[in-house]
């Protein structure tokens, strides 16, 4: 397979993140790969990009990006009303795709991604990037400790300021049309897909949602309680605020008939753990890595690349080199938005909404 050349569409706040993670695995020289082309519609921010990673082409345009000569992979980080169309134009030009998350504003617009990509057989990859988290990795394989007894239930909540503001600064997000609703879809499709991955598949949902920002269609509070296949129930509140100096914070606690696992990070920190006898104890952020590192069979450089949360970008990198599937793909999205939609479907019924058969 030629050495991936890669371009980025988007140079916001997780533009700015995936291009300094594409920096970082390049230098690693474990994937041989060119970062070639940048476009932003405010060329001038796409032209500051392009001086620090030394890009060729410098466009506003995402069509002619997409038409850069040997270009074949590309990074789709503009707001999420602009995701299906470029995605799309990529895959029909046979270019990997990473997506950053939500893929789409509907459901239906999700489900054309996902055939797009797999009907032209590239890679894909979305930016669910709680699959790359130390810490929930780790959570994971402390649930799979034989002697805990059953899942008895799980609670997130999940706060970050109205990302409108601060070093966000996505104003589109305040736009329903633009960003297809609010803290849910926009934020915590990243939970949503973090309690199918830790509890299993969903099968039905109950929801609440609350505008109080004036935003209309973009709610700033989301109340959801999911029944797993396994027979259990878990717990999601989601909250946009205007508390601007609070960090973005999610806390998880989980219990089993013989077993509580809570921690307040995200990323990398400390996870505390109760068993049937014994007073709670804690592992703290050295131990979770030391723990990941070998539960993922990291090597001196890809755990480095892991501590800067540059595994993901990694991941896409070497899926494309190799012209293998990578993870988590459109199709893993696709399940994550069959949830949210069933949330807002509760949410304007009233009513528990049940979801069909889970796609494989």
């Amino acid at each position: 397979m030629p050495n991936p050349v890669v371009g980025l569409v988007g140079c916001g706040h997780i533009g700015r993140f995936h291009s300094r993670n594409l920096r970082g695995v390049i230098r690693t020289e474990r994937v041989p790969a060119e970062y070639s082309a940048v476009c932003d519609r405010v060329v001038e921010r796409a032209g500051e990009f392009a001086s620090i990673v030394g890009a060729r082409v410098v466009t506003a345009d995402a069509d002619a990006l997409l038409a850069t000569p040997g270009l074949t992979a590309v990074y789709v980080c503009t707001e999420t009303a602009e995701h299906p169309a470029i995605v799309r134009a990529a895959a029909a030009r046979g270019l990997a795709v990473f997506c950053e998350k939500p893929l789409a504003k509907t459901l239906d617009d999700v489900r054309g991604m996902v055939e797009a990509v797999e009907r032209a057989g590239v890679v894909n990859q979305v930016g669910l990037v709680l699959r790359y988290s130390p810490v929930f990795t780790v959570i994971k394989d402390l649930m799979s400790a034989p002697d805990l007894g059953p899942l008895l239930t799980a609670h997130l909540r999940d706060d970050q300021f109205f990302p409108i503001r601060g070093h966000y600064g996505s104003q589109w997000r305040g736009s329903f049309e633009r960003a297809g609703g609010g803290t849910l879809i926009e934020h915590s499709i990243h939970d949503i897909d973090l309690f199918r991955w830790l509890f299993g598949d969903i099968i039905a949902v109950r929801c609440h949602t609350r505008v109080t920002s004036g935003h209309e269609g973009v709610e700033d509070v989301a109340l959801a309680t999911f029944q797993h296949a396994g027979g259990h129930q878990s717990s999601l509140s989601s909250v946009w605020h205007a508390l601007d100096e609070r960090p973005s914070t999610r806390r998880l606690e989980v219990f089993f008939e013989g077993g509580w696992f809570a921690t307040e990070s995200d990323f990398i920190g400390a996870i505390t753990c109760q068993y049937r006898t014994g007073a709670a104890v804690t592992l703290d952020a050295d131990e979770v890595l030391a723990r990941y590192r070998a539960i993922a069979a990291l090597d001196d450089v890809e755990f480095d690349l892991a501590r800067r949360g540059m595994l993901e970008d990694y991941a896409f990198l070497r899926a494309v080199a190799e012209g293998k599937p990578s993870f988590p793909d459109f199709r893993t999205a696709l399940v994550a938005h069959e949830v949210v939609d069933a949330c807002y479907r509760s949410a304007s019924d009233g009513a528990e909404v049940r979801l069909g058969a889970p796609v494989p």
